[in-house]
């Protein structure tokens, strides 16, 4: 068999060959992993959503509702609602939301979390999906801001309506991750920008076109109660600044 010259059309040919195979190869791989990834991937939403509500005998999850919020610097945030229910009784909502969009971002990139609220919108756990920070620093979000030995740091159980989720160096009530200021922000924007889309009143987002605005049910309130469960006697007739911004009673 004669050897082929080196030649432009020769090694053009060759290249093209070998480009075609690679090609092929990349493809039979992806048709093989496609499914165990996607059923991975599922397999660990249903395990996040059922984490981080409490364990209910007789709960299900609604289809998940997605809804966009847009912020006056007309960037565009995703979340994915999934509303759980006893019956037909609405008991909380799993809320899978990402540092897309966000105003405070982090130092390795997006990162996503899955925060559960109870159906007053305090927060009940939350789980890290997805992540990319400085092991030892940004990292520590996963165990950081739900530590019981740390009140100034813990959010579970606490109300973005009545909790100013910032963090203490702007201001805010919670307690950063030392030397990781910057992904603390990050962190507690996302879990807003989650309450968000559960909020009571007002609604918090402009929804875009074709999105769906979901208001939570509201919660039935004894006649002359705070409507956001403030203490009677230290409520003062709800003249706090956040029922002030929510339109509580005077």
């Amino acid at each position: 068999m004669a050897k082929l010259q080196s030649s432009f059309k020769n090694m053009l040919l060759s290249l093209t060959l070998i480009a075609l195979v690679a090609a092929a190869a990349l493809a039979g791989v992806y048709m093989l992993t496609e499914d165990p990834i996607s059923n991975a991937s599922a397999k660990k939403q249903k395990e996040a959503k059922e984490k981080v509500l409490p364990k209910v005998e007789g709960m299900t999850f609604a289809d998940a509702e997605k809804v966009y919020i847009v912020k006056k610097s007309d960037t565009v945030s995703t979340i994915i609602l999934h509303k759980a229910y006893v019956g037909e009784e609405w008991i909380g909502t799993a809320v899978e939301a990402s540092t897309e969009g966000n105003q405070n971002m982090p130092f390795g990139g997006t990162f996503r979390l899955m925060v559960g609220f109870n159906n007053v919108g305090d927060v009940v756990r939350y789980v890290v999906l997805e992540q990319a920070e400085t092991p030892g620093l940004g990292a520590l979000m996963s165990t950081w801001f739900c530590n019981p030995d740390k009140p100034k740091s813990n959010i579970l159980g606490k109300n973005p309506a009545t909790t100013n989720f910032s963090v203490s160096k702007d201001g805010g009530d919670v307690d950063a991750i030392t030397a990781s200021t910057i992904t603390s922000r990050a962190f507690l924007e996302v879990v807003v920008k989650a309450y968000n889309g559960i909020a009571q009143q007002p609604m918090p987002i402009e929804a875009t076109s074709g999105a769906t605005q979901v208001e939570a049910p509201a919660a039935e309130v004894a006649e002359g109660a705070c409507p956001y469960g403030n203490d009677p006697a230290t409520c003062s007739g709800c003249s706090e600044k956040h029922c002030q911004k929510k339109g509580g009673q005077q």
